[in-house]
């Protein structure tokens, strides 16, 4: 037996971009800093280091949350981890763990910060760039 379930909260790195596959699909891209704390070896102090980890939502979701979510948004994500590698013009492999969102909560109040300020944004508003259909992992 197998668990692949991940639940995480943070900060959005940057505005949150969506775009749609070929086939009309919503795809949500965004990325989620989240802090580890360390001691630092050299001062002995403890010191929040960020992880840096992609999240990507699919659907209607997907479009609904373009209008509440913005850079610096604080939320929480429950989701899967996914695996995806490629092969770059130069023909240079790379590879990157991502989640794929099964809910999201919003920690940030509405009546103020980034994403109170965001609720204006419509889905018009984010570029729309079509993906593969073998981008999507179901």
């Amino acid at each position: 037996m197998s668990i692949n379930r991940v639940v995480l909260t943070g900060n959005l790195t940057r505005d949150p971009e969506l775009r749609s596959t070929a086939s009309g699909m919503a795809v949500l891209k965004m990325g989620v800093a989240v802090n580890d704390r360390r001691k630092n070896q050299q001062t002995g102090e403890w010191e929040d280091v960020p992880n840096f980890v992609d999240v990507t939502v699919f659907g209607s979701r997907a479009e609904a949350l373009t209008r509440f979510l913005s850079k610096g948004s604080k939320i929480a994500v429950e989701g899967k981890l996914r695996w995806s590698s490629w092969e770059t013009p130069q023909g240079e492999k790379r590879s990157k763990l991502e989640v794929v969102a099964d809910d999201i909560e919003f920690l940030s109040p509405r009546d103020g910060g980034a994403a109170a300020s965001s609720q204006s944004s419509s889905p018009e508003s984010f570029e729309s760039k079509p993906l593969a259909d073998d981008e999507i992992p179901f």
